[in-house]
């Protein structure tokens, strides 16, 4: 946490957060279509289902990351106070994405956060890095959604720059630190998150 006087020049909370889903809105914008508006890839109902399936898998694993901080019992002060909204709004995550897939959406993988609870640093931490993994993911794949769909998830991932943005502001580091976020493969994102056991 920073101390008295960087505390005095924090950004208060309402400017990081529109400062953090400015830039996740800025990078979709980029990540979506050319410099004519068209879109990067024709979209097909196929890869709609398969691009939903991987958000859904980012929920599911950041809902079971907040629920487990919340049950063990560790965190207090804002720190409480974030897991809890942010678990509620993962939730609401899941629900809108396994509506949409309806049959085919698929069970929440086995998730192990290993020491991520012990202490509230390495709770900040590995939540930053697990949100910051979610938003490339967003950004990497809404290019070829269909632009129905394209709305939906931008709403979505608005909300996601709003806790990545908390979470940054209590670690004490920038919460939007570049003009656009970096995107990131699907491939990618969950390779690293089977890595670190967050996907089993």
């Amino acid at each position: 946490m920073p101390g008295a006087e960087a505390g005095a020049t924090r950004l208060t909370r309402g400017r990081l957060l529109w400062a953090g889903a400015g830039a996740a809105a800025g990078a979709v914008a980029i990540a979506t279509g050319r410099d004519d508006g068209t879109p990067l890839a024709a979209p097909s109902k196929a890869t709609d289902v398969e691009i939903l399936r991987f958000f859904l898998t980012l929920e599911q694993v950041q809902e079971a990351f907040y629920r487990d901080a919340l049950e063990s019992g560790r965190l207090d002060g804002e720190l409480l106070e974030l897991a809890t909204a942010v678990r509620g709004q993962e939730r609401e995550h899941v629900a809108f994405l396994t509506e949409r897939l309806g049959g085919r959406a698929k069970p929440p993988p086995r998730s192990d956060f290993g020491d991520a609870f012990e202490s509230p640093e390495r709770f900040r931490r590995t939540a930053v890095e697990l949100e910051e993994a979610a938003i490339a993911g967003y950004i990497g794949q809404a290019a070829h959604l269909g632009g129905r769909l394209i709305g939906a998830v931008a709403t979505m991932l608005s909300v996601e720059a709003r806790q990545v943005a908390w979470l940054r502001d209590l670690e004490g580091i920038s919460p939007a630190p570049k003009a656009a976020d970096p995107a990131r493969s699907a491939d990618d994102v969950l390779a690293s998150l089977r890595e670190k056991g967050f996907v089993a």
